[in-house]
């Protein structure tokens, strides 16, 4: 059975927002293996309606990062969306109406890896409060942001265990929490 695994790029003070204007100076190997062991493990990819916008536009049409986007262009996609019918990037499924009936079935269906997720923190909170997420990845940035879209806004308490730490030389911590259920 899959696991639903979601990962963020997240600043001390909680923000999830456009990581590409804060966290490339403190991208080093240490993180890379930590992105690259998630992309290895991966069996779908798992979005919401708006990171399948900025990603099927983006991965599409790059000339930049091959290896990336040809594993993402490839890779089977699921969005959750209300309001989306269809999608035109390749291998992209859309799941709404019974969602979490529906993410249950795929996880039992996959095998082989996990459906991982990079972003999309209202999807990542919608999963929490239905059980549906497995394990959460952080990179915690040492730097505050100040302004932009937090992971955990206007939610309600989700007990967390913290399974796995480490530091990087550049400050940054990687966290792991699965859901505590006890």
């Amino acid at each position: 059975m899959a696991k639903i695994i979601s990962s963020f790029f997240i600043s001390l003070d909680g923000v999830v927002e456009s990581p590409d204007q804060w966290h490339f100076p403190y991208w080093n190997d240490e993180m890379g293996a930590v992105v690259e062991a998630g992309m290895g493990n991966q069996a779908a990819l798992l979005m919401g309606r708006k990171l399948y916008e900025e990603w099927s536009s983006y991965w599409t049409t790059t000339g930049e990062d091959q290896e990336i986007a040809e594993l993402f262009n490839n890779a089977p996609k699921y969005v959750v969306s209300s309001t989306m019918e269809k999608a035109d990037w390749n291998n992209t499924t859309v799941i709404n109406g019974d969602v979490a009936a529906q993410l249950r079935e795929l996880k039992e269906q996959l095998s082989g890896g996990d459906i991982q997720m990079s972003g999309s923190a209202t999807t990542v909170r919608w999963l929490l409060a239905n059980g549906l997420l497995d394990e959460l990845n952080l990179l915690v940035h040492p730097i505050a942001v100040g302004r932009g879209q937090r992971l955990f806004e206007d939610t309600p308490t989700h007990p967390l265990k913290l399974v796995k730490s480490e530091t990087f030389q550049t400050g940054v911590l990687h966290l792991v929490y699965t859901p505590d259920t006890d």
